[in-house]
């Protein structure tokens, strides 16, 4: 299965995902593409709506202490649920797709989330700090939301001159 990221402003990442009734072998196949793409991405999470997938599905990868992100680390969030907040924090975010962006965002800083894992067990995470941030930012994802989304009036103005500023740069130096 072969995926590419989505980049803002591509509609696709306004989607609302839908939930997964089936945990079969192409759900299984669809995790194992991603996690790939968001290690070689340099990502610490990925939405499958990231990838063309509108599917409720979520991989998370936490650097450890020494900034390493073992395989034996990935979370992956079927059908996530956040049921507790608690707490403030903020955090300068980026996005896959919308790279080379980055804006300090206001969450929560405790989270618990029940989900599934690939083979429909239910699951129980409490977190806080960098996961829960992680885990808000890709479930916002799952609801058409992007963390631009988030940002004031004039700040997002002056993010959309950046971004076309910087897009048409790019392409200028493909040619």
């Amino acid at each position: 299965m072969k995926l590419s990221i989505l980049e803002y402003p591509n509609k696709r990442l306004k989607e609302i995902s839908k939930e997964i009734n089936k945990f079969d072998e192409k759900l299984h196949k669809l995790l194992d593409a991603m996690y790939p793409i968001m290690m070689s991405s340099n990502g610490i999470g990925l939405a499958a709506i990231q990838v063309s997938h509108a599917k409720r599905v979520i991989l998370l990868n936490i650097p450890d202490e020494d900034n390493e992100q073992p395989a034996e680390n990935l979370i992956e969030m079927i059908n996530p649920i956040i049921t507790e907040q608690r707490g403030e924090i903020t955090y300068q975010e980026g996005c896959l797709s919308v790279p080379n962006f980055y804006e300090d965002i206001t969450r929560y800083e405790n989270i618990t989330i029940n989900y599934l894992d690939r083979e429909g067990n239910t699951k129980l995470l409490e977190t806080d700090g960098l996961m829960s941030i992680a885990v808000q930012h890709e479930v916002d994802h799952l609801n058409g939301i992007l963390f631009i989304d988030k940002l004031s009036y004039s700040r997002r103005k002056k993010f959309e001159k950046e971004y076309k500023k910087a897009q048409k740069e790019k392409k200028l130096t493909k040619k």
